[in-house]
């Protein structure tokens, strides 16, 4: 059962589910480069441990995440052109890995999920929120712009409501983001963490094989044309034939049959 225990991002495995926690409550789990980099880390540990099916990242304290620290914004602010681009291509990969990942990343949002957060939420395969939680990009309001997570947004929702999210920067409730798309599930406050897990544990019953090779054709097919996105599924229907868990999965129904 790998344990990774820092300060910044925590790490366990329980029952094939990877927990990855931000680790900074007093400062809302703001994100800079440490925590970036830690949670790029304990990514990487799910996707290599094949006992994982899921992975729930959540916050720890009563926040999902509140965006930069203070520090990363002070630092931006005085940053050269160079510096600020390696600074946005690490958050960058951070979202590429996410999808990477073969198996589901779900966002476990309580609390804020502003910013960056609110984009980290967005980069993930599931959201699901707590009843009183909020989210929003606000970055317009300090002459910012959330650029790379429109590339997830505009993804989830529809263009109009895309541009007045990101243009107005106001915040919203998870029942509204539900409405708009950006939420799987919202549950109650009481009872959020236990619906959490019983939700991870649907992946459990699941061919973990066809999970990874669903994911992967599902992002591929973005910007793909129709018959090209038929071509790529044709190719992929006939890995998934080939899998010891479709092999076993069929054999399985024919003996029931």
């Amino acid at each position: 059962m790998p344990t990774q225990q820092s300060h910044l991002v925590l790490y366990a495995v329980t029952d094939g589910i990877a927990r990855i926690t931000l680790n900074r409550p007093e400062k809302r789990n703001a994100l800079n480069d440490e925590v970036i980099i830690a949670l790029k880390d304990a990514l990487g540990l799910a996707d290599q441990d094949e006992s994982v099916r899921t992975v729930i990242l959540a916050g720890a304290g009563a926040d999902f995440c509140a965006g930069a620290d203070l520090a990363a914004l002070q630092r931006i602010s005085n940053a050269s052109v160079a510096e600020n681009l390696e600074d946005a291509r690490s958050l960058m990969e951070l979202f590429i890995l996410i999808r990477q990942v073969r198996i589901p990343v779900i966002a476990a949002v309580k609390g804020r999920a502003l910013a960056g957060g609110c984009g980290l939420a967005t980069a993930c395969d599931i959201v699901l929120a707590s009843r009183s939680a909020r989210f929003g990009y606000p970055e317009v309001k300090l002459g910012f712009i959330p650029a790379m997570v429109m590339a997830m947004l505009r993804r989830s929702v529809s263009e109009k409501r895309a541009f007045e999210l990101v243009t107005l920067g106001t915040e919203f409730s998870a029942v509204e983001a539900a409405g708009f798309g950006l939420v799987n599930h919202v549950f109650d406050d009481a009872v959020f963490v236990s619906e959490v897990d019983a939700f991870a544990r649907q992946f459990e019953k699941v061919s973990r094989s066809a999970v990874s090779l669903s994911k992967q054709l599902l992002y591929q097919i973005d910007e793909m044309s129709f018959e090209n996105a038929l071509d790529s599924g044709a190719d992929m229907n006939v890995i998934a034939r080939m899998t010891a868990d479709c092999r076993k999965g069929v054999a399985a129904f024919l003996k029931k049959r």
